[in-house]
């Protein structure tokens, strides 16, 4: 049975839609709801790279405090990351793991591309 970690928000329907999808599959699904237990700036870098994404890409860049803190000007990963680890709110949403790689769930049906 695949080992899934979904990085969830119980409040987002497209992160509920990617949940009920995985659970549907039957998989071993391990739920992290991410603003009540943010990753650290060193998991991140490895969603990053499981990911295969630019850092700005796993941000969601539409969240006020994106613009409060001025991260358009932001061009250094490490920073961007922090950031994302401070204010949880700015991760992308929903992020499935599976081994070495990882999905974004918009469409929420991505996340069956890692089953």
């Amino acid at each position: 049975m695949k080992k899934i970690v979904l990085y969830h928000n119980p409040r987002c329907s497209k992160s509920r839609n990617a949940k009920a999808l995985l659970e549907e599959q039957g998989v071993d699904l391990t739920v992290i709801e991410y603003l009540k237990t943010p990753p650290s700036v060193e998991a991140l870098k490895k969603l990053a790279r499981q990911l295969g994404l630019p850092t700005r890409e796993m941000m969601r860049t539409n969240e006020k405090v994106y613009s409060e803190l001025q991260l358009d000007d932001i061009t250094n990963d490490d920073d961007l990351l922090a950031a994302v680890a401070e204010h949880p709110i700015l991760l992308q949403r929903p992020i499935a793991v599976a081994g070495n790689q990882a999905a974004i769930g918009r469409p929420p049906e991505n996340v069956l591309k890692l089953l």
